[in-house]
């Protein structure tokens, strides 16, 4: 609806020039008319005053434009609405001229104005603003392609050391065959978390290939978001203890969708995740699910580092990361929470981040099924 309007309130600004244009262009043909029929109507009672005689070369001229009267003066019509119609085509074609030239500076430097005339002044603001946008446009994707370059690299790095640490392992388990069944079970248990960790950066690799590739196609059904998030915050119990973390779960019951539950878990176990990497030990996760007459609102909350305005306002780029430096404990592809926001968004609802004090809060709306 709102973009109806734009359109709408668009032609009406460039129907005014064309009216004004089309106005002026009737004005001028019919003040072109009238001061015809006027020099005829003149003529005639000037001729019918005076006296002539015979011979008088004037007065045969004007006998042979009394007989073709008709013809003379639709001759004298067509020439002057041909000169009144050059007029006034030339304006709005100098005018398109200079939108044309006007346009070519889209791709050039900012700090070159653009210059339009001022009875197409709005033509030239939109110009400007669509400039910008496509600048400002160009640059997120400039930033947004260096972000992946150095994610890959970092993640091409990263993938060396638990490589080289399951290797190492397994050859310490091939060469020495004889070593206690307690330091075999050390060596297997580094293994195979050097393994997972391998895993969590090659899904990371994925995850890029993914999003860039692939559009996010949703398969709906009537879900459960209670249980989705019981479910989803149980499989998160032994990451909370680790960190000696605790729920705080305020969930309503029988609060259905209509949505997919694969990306929607998804979503949550970003958010978790998020949730569980950025918080203070030995701290509380408060997660809360209500419902709204037609939404369903859940909230993740955790104790940790204030995030400031002119981050919190990227977190849902493209490989955006909160850390510039990678650690084996935060570090991710900066996919998830943009996937997260894709996801929402394909579902009808949205998802917004806040930081008040020493906490950070994600905020979840989708819009429910109608009982």
């Amino acid at each position: 609806m709102n973009k109806l309007r734009e359109t709408i309130k668009g032609w009406g600004r460039y129907g005014r020039l064309a009216s004004r244009l089309l106005l002026g262009y009737l004005l001028a043909l019919a003040a072109y008319v009238a001061a015809l029929f006027f020099c005829l109507a003149v003529g005639w009672t000037w001729c019918h005053s005076r006296i002539w005689y015979a011979g008088d070369p004037l007065y045969e001229f004007l006998l042979f434009i009394e007989d073709f009267w008709p013809i003379f003066m639709g001759l004298a019509i067509l020439l002057g609405g041909a000169v009144i119609s050059y007029f006034f085509l030339r304006k709005p074609l100098g005018y398109l001229d200079q939108v044309v030239s006007a346009a070519g500076q889209l791709t050039e430097n900012l700090d070159l104005p653009i210059r339009l005339p001022a009875a197409i002044g709005d033509v030239q603001q939109e110009l400007e603003t669509v400039r910008e946008r496509a600048w400002r446009a160009n640059q997120a994707a400039r930033e947004a392609e260096q972000r992946k370059n150095d994610l890959v690299v970092y993640l091409a790095h990263d993938l060396k050391t638990p490589l080289t640490s399951v290797i190492g392992y397994l050859s310490l388990l091939r060469d020495e065959p004889g070593i206690s069944p307690e330091l075999r079970e050390r060596y297997t248990g580094v293994a195979l978390e050097k393994a997972e960790r391998l895993e969590e950066l090659i899904n990371e690799f994925f995850d890029i290939t993914r999003f860039n590739l692939t559009d996010i196609a949703l398969e709906k059904e009537t879900i459960s978001l209670t249980r989705l998030l019981e479910q989803k915050a149980f499989e998160f119990d032994p990451a909370l203890k680790e960190k000696g973390l605790t729920w705080d779960l305020k969930l309503e019951n029988g609060v259905e969708l209509c949505g997919d539950g694969e990306k929607l878990s998804r979503v949550f176990d970003n958010l978790f995740r998020n949730a569980v990497s950025y918080s203070y030990p030995d701290t509380e996760i408060a997660l809360t699910l209500k419902r709204t007459a037609d939404r369903a609102v859940v909230t993740v909350r955790n104790s940790g580092r204030h995030i400031p305005p002119e981050k919190l306002s990227r977190l849902f780029e493209q490989f955006f990361r909160l850390d510039s430096s990678r650690t084996s404990a935060t570090g991710g592809s900066g996919l998830g929470l943009a996937i997260a926001k894709e996801i929402v968004e394909k579902h009808g609802g949205s998802i917004r981040a806040e930081s008040p004090g020493e906490s950070v809060r994600f905020t979840v709306e989708l819009p429910v099924s109608i009982s």
